[in-house]
């Protein structure tokens, strides 16, 4: 008699994870994103520019985890080779729209849930997203660059930026 191997969904990380996401997507992007005529990948680059706005097109590709050749860009003023993604007036103008849902949203998804907790959570899945990023197993080499850039950005990180340059 051989024993298949058994998993307990209800306990399994990926599926948790997944099942959270899930709703995230659905709930944001049906009740906010959708009215805007935006799409989950739309948001990401704009929140990310919110934050920090000039930046070179690889770290907004980095820290989204989206491919954003369809940006309109322009050349950094100090590095003819560096692409600049800026927001517009009409992006920040949606962004005020849209910014107090997604926090809104996201202290539903919270409640209840200790705030020394939130600061685990949060340590962890980045943590997450760097082992799955640097693992063998993402492996496709078309991807490998996005993703290793993007991995190097899942950490916290203080940068100042200048005339569309990065230093560090």
């Amino acid at each position: 008699m051989t024993t298949r191997p058994r998993l307990d969904f209800s306990e399994y990380l990926p599926y948790l994870i997944n099942r959270v996401g899930w709703l995230l997507v659905i709930d944001f992007g049906q009740n906010t994103l959708a009215r805007h005529h935006l799409s989950i990948a739309m948001w990401r680059v704009l929140a990310v520019l919110a934050n920090d706005d000039g930046q070179r097109q690889i770290d907004v590709a980095a820290s989204t985890s989206i491919d954003v050749s369809t940006l309109s860009r322009v050349r950094s003023a100090t590095n003819s080779r560096e692409v600049v993604v800026r927001l517009t007036p009409k992006g920040a103008a949606v962004l005020a729209r849209v910014i107090p849902h997604a926090i809104a949203l996201e202290r539903t998804a919270m409640a209840g849930v200790p705030a020394k907790d939130l600061g685990v959570v949060r340590r962890s899945l980045r943590r997450m997203y760097q082992n799955l990023a640097a693992s063998a197993a993402i492996g496709a080499r078309s991807a490998a660059p996005a993703v290793r850039a993007s991995a190097a950005s899942a950490a916290p990180s203080r940068r100042r930026r200048s005339g569309g340059r990065t230093l560090r």
